[in-house]
């Protein structure tokens, strides 16, 4: 299944899905962009280093624990951003290889924290593959979908997810915002130059 026939599929699912109901996780495809014999218009390692100049807040995406998994899903997410007033939407990025989307899929909510300056450690734990992220983390449960609220995080938006689509190695996923409130009011935490940052004079 080619890229518009993935997101045409997962379109075609969450119209006839209940709501809310489970978003079906696309299958794991093949990534390469570029044919056998065309070049990549630019190098991989530049387009990084010239991109990593664009200063981006930091969120965690959690879903809750479904009937399959004894645990809810998270992971650290840098590609966020506010889509939509009316109706009011959300989107993240997440790589096509991701092991937590299919996990958040099947949930079909989402919760986007958004973390403060003193949270770096945080992100790291939620950036880690493969390992038991909820460890030691403080959450209660975001009041429509039920997925955690991280304890610190400076703001919370409860969705559910409306769209799915593709983009080259990566999913762009929409989301409608259900409930949304600010917790810990204060400096962000920032990511610049493939590090932590802080707002000048903060």
């Amino acid at each position: 299944m080619g890229h518009a026939g993935a997101a045409a599929a997962a379109v075609r699912y969450l119209r006839s899905a209940p709501v809310p109901g489970p978003v079906e996780a696309l299958p794991r495809p093949d990534l390469r962009c570029v044919g056998e014999d065309e070049r990549a218009p630019v190098d991989q390692a530049v387009f990084r280093s010239v991109l990593g100049n664009f200063a981006t807040g930091v969120t965690v995406i959690t879903a809750p624990a479904t009937a399959d998994e004894g645990s809810p899903a998270g992971f650290a997410c840098q590609s966020f951003s506010s889509l939509s007033l009316d109706p009011p939407l959300v989107c993240f990025l997440v790589g096509r290889t991701s092991t937590t989307w299919p996990r958040i899929a099947r949930a079909g909510v989402f919760c986007v924290n958004v973390l403060g300056a003193g949270q770096g450690e945080l992100c790291r734990s939620f950036a880690v593959s493969g390992a038991d992220k909820f460890a030691g983390v403080t959450y209660d449960s975001a009041p429509v979908s039920g997925s955690p609220r991280l304890t610190g995080a400076a703001a919370w938006i409860d969705c559910t997810v409306h769209a799915v689509h593709t983009g080259g190695d990566h999913l762009i996923v929409v989301g409608r915002v259900d409930a949304l409130g600010v917790v810990e009011p204060g400096d962000p935490l920032i990511f610049h130059r493939g590090r932590f940052a802080r707002l000048q004079g903060s």
